[in-house]
């Protein structure tokens, strides 16, 4: 399943579940949606959890496609290693090593991380440190490959952040002038709305759902007068942990923009900031590309695995997506990322926009929709990039005005005008 679906996905298990006393019965009950959801590929799972003294982890649940193992069976730390593996890269796969789990027949392990992680000291006297999560989800998929662990990751950072956000919740409500501070820190960073580079016209707007938002985006300027860069980004979170997510990705791109560096490991580079700065929220994607201003319009991008950029080709009044390159950053702190180009001619419009433009809903919880937003950037592809946002974001705001389901909005147009 595509990540920001399965995101989606997992996100509307956790939020539609019953009122759980304790987050064990919540974890179960996520397991057995995924379990059942087939475009998953998840056809088993285990719930662990880690003991009060930190040496061993727990069975609380097994489900699906398993083997059985004894119920409360104890996996002591410093016999099974797997488990300072998960603590460090988040979701690991590997062979079995427990002789009891391999005489059930069980030969390979694939499990993520859930929950609060911990740092532990290898010994009293130790420098060293290894880190365990509250909980470890063990889960069987058809297939053991990236894409399997790349799920796994998504499932880490999804449930780990949706505990925490019900942790806080709990504990309080939101702080209505903190929010209006963060606020007015948030739109300090965005750019004006328009801009003119070269051959190109840009207008980007942002509109947060609540008082903050997880969207932004940037129009990154250097000496070299050439070329520019534009960035839009979605932090999955929600409220203050995607404002602060969405402050520091934008913030890591002012700053490795102005050094010599190449997109890719500038990405590289972030990615692994978000790993270690946000261990337990969710993700963020982000669309990155440089534009030069030369005859041919040389577009290079790193799209890392946002929703695909629409670019209308004026010439054969067709439009092409600018697909994923990269995984979304933060729950591989090994991802690769890798560029790629198009060029834009004379009156070409690109279009990047958030998942909240699209997922927009109506009353009866219709989606606006990608085929919507295509036809109305060829409808007004004659217009000036200011007004092709404008008339966008005006049909889906009256779409949305009274649906049921509303996110934050971004949307930026790039058009080439002469």
């Amino acid at each position: 399943m595509e990540q920001r679906k399965l995101y989606r996905t997992i996100e509307n298990f956790m939020n539609q579940a019953p009122n759980f006393e304790t987050s064990e019965e919540l974890l179960s009950y996520v397991i057995e949606q995924i379990i059942k959801t087939d475009s998953i590929e998840i056809i088993g799972g285990r719930l662990w959890k880690l003991n009060s003294t930190k040496t061993a982890y727990i069975l609380v649940e097994q489900m699906g496609d398993v083997q059985i193992i004894d119920k409360g069976y104890e996996l002591k730390i410093s016999e099974f290693p797997v488990f300072k593996e998960v603590g460090l890269r988040r979701a690991y796969m590997g062979l079995e090593t427990n002789k009891y789990l391999k005489g059930k027949g069980i030969y390979n392990y694939s499990a993520a991380g859930i929950g609060d992680r911990y740092k532990i000291r290898e010994s009293e006297n130790s420098k060293e440190y290894y880190y365990l999560y509250n909980y470890v989800m063990a889960l069987n998929g058809k297939k053991l490959d990236n894409e399997f662990l790349n799920t796994l990751n998504i499932i880490s950072v999804t449930v780990s952040s949706i505990l925490k956000t019900k942790k806080i919740e709990s504990k309080a409500k939101e702080n209505l002038e903190e929010l209006e501070k963060a606020s007015e820190i948030q739109k300090s960073i965005l750019p004006e709305h328009e801009l003119n580079f070269g051959n190109y016209e840009i207008f980007g707007v942002s509109l947060p759902e609540k008082i903050v938002g997880g969207d932004f985006f940037d129009y990154l300027t250097t000496s070299e007068d050439y070329k520019m860069s534009v960035a839009i980004g979605d932090a999955a979170s929600k409220g203050i942990s995607a404002a602060a997510q969405a402050l520091y990705v934008s913030g890591a791109l002012k700053m490795g923009s102005s050094y010599d560096i190449s997109m890719t490991s500038l990405i590289r580079k972030i990615n692994n900031l978000v790993y270690n700065t946000f261990p337990f929220e969710r993700f963020v994607t982000l669309f990155y590309c440089e534009i030069y201003n030369d005859k041919r319009g040389l577009c290079v991008f790193v799209n890392a695995g946002h929703n695909s950029p629409f670019q209308f080709i004026k010439k054969t009044g067709e439009i092409t997506e600018l697909g994923t390159t990269g995984s979304v950053l933060g729950p591989s702190p090994y991802a690769e990322f890798t560029t790629e180009s198009t060029n834009l001619d004379f009156d070409d419009v690109l279009v990047l926009y958030t998942d909240g433009i699209v997922e927009a809903a109506d009353t009866n919880f219709n989606f606006y929709g990608e085929e919507r937003l295509k036809e109305l950037i060829i409808k007004y592809s004659n217009l000036s990039a200011k007004n092709i946002c404008t008339k966008i974001l005006d049909d889906v705001q009256t779409f949305n005005a009274k649906g049921k389901y509303s996110d934050d909005k971004t949307l930026v147009v790039i058009k080439r005008i002469k």
